[in-house]
């Protein structure tokens, strides 16, 4: 039983080019999201250690760059059709209104990077699920 390389290859993918599985959706939307997050905790020490800023100040929604990149590309990979572009508007609306929710109760006791950050990985997460299982269930309805 022994695996190739193409077939230990992570993340796994669909013929078309989409991630294959929820998790590695997730995972590699909140490998992005972490990959944000460092770059912007630089960008604000150095901001800070400059004497441009106060750390801390900057939105942690920045952090949303990369998965953002990577639902675009999603987006594509899925192929013409309305499925998509329903699922999109949903996934953007829940996960904004999550997200912002969430950003909402963190930005009474936290500064505003750390609110955004949440903010975004709440989204993050909330438009992966309705990606995912949305596109897939509205595409065996369909036929």
């Amino acid at each position: 039983m022994t695996e190739t390389a193409s077939e230990r290859r992570r993340p796994r993918r669909t013929a078309d080019g989409r991630l294959a599985t929820a998790g590695d959706l997730l995972g590699v939307a909140l490998a992005g999201l972490l990959c944000g997050l460092v770059i912007l905790l630089i960008f604000e020490g150095i901001m800070a250690l400059l004497r441009l800023s106060v750390f801390g100040d900057a939105s942690g929604w920045l952090a949303v760059v990369l998965p953002g990149w990577l639902f675009v590309e999603e987006f594509r990979a899925a192929g013409y059709g309305a499925n998509r572009i329903i699922v999109t508007g949903l996934g953007a609306g829940f996960g904004l209104a999550i997200g912002m929710t969430m950003a909402g109760l963190a930005a009474a006791t936290f500064p505003a990077l750390v609110s955004g950050a949440v903010g975004a990985a709440a989204g993050t997460v909330v438009y992966c699920l309705v990606w995912f299982y949305g596109l897939r269930w509205l595409s065996h309805r369909a036929g």
